[in-house]
């Protein structure tokens, strides 16, 4: 049900099972928005794992966070310094949230991924972050998203 609704979104998503050890967990479906982010088709993602986006600066400590909080069936909100197809790396803020079937057990887990940059000189406006969006979408989210709830506007 969660693939009709983001299949055109402009946030990029990414289903995956909910295997946490390696070599897990693995692809399910992408949307178009997180397969361009990571430079490739969503049907080449179908199967892999995340982990390829990884590189030579991604923080070990932000991955155990990450691993911790998906074991322990948390959501998981931070940044990550990832990289794409073709090498170039990027931070992308990950908004990661466990899906449970209706024993309450999981069974997958849903990203909403963007791309951000790190800010110059002091937050503005009262916000903390150390990042902002590196694009920001005018798009409004559907009707359907926004009754998922995951969505804070």
């Amino acid at each position: 049900m969660i693939r009709a609704f983001a299949h055109d979104s402009a946030v990029a998503i990414v289903i995956t099972d909910a295997a946490v050890a390696k070599p897990g967990p693995t692809i399910q479906w992408a949307n178009r928005a997180f397969a361009c982010l990571v430079g490739r088709s969503a049907a080449d993602l179908v199967g892999i794992s995340p982990r390829f986006m990884q590189g030579r600066e991604t923080r070990r400590p932000v991955l155990d966070h990450f691993a911790q909080a998906l074991a322990a069936g948390e959501r998981f909100h931070g940044y990550l310094t990832n990289y794409r197809a073709d090498g170039t790396k990027y931070v992308a803020e990950i908004d990661c949230r466990p899906l449970q079937n209706a024993e309450g057990r999981i069974e997958h887990f849903i990203a909403f991924e963007r791309e951000v940059t790190r800010r110059r000189g002091r937050p503005w406006g009262g916000m903390v972050s150390r990042f902002e969006p590196r694009e920001v979408s005018n798009e409004a989210l559907t009707p359907a998203l926004m009754s998922l709830g995951v969505f804070k506007i």
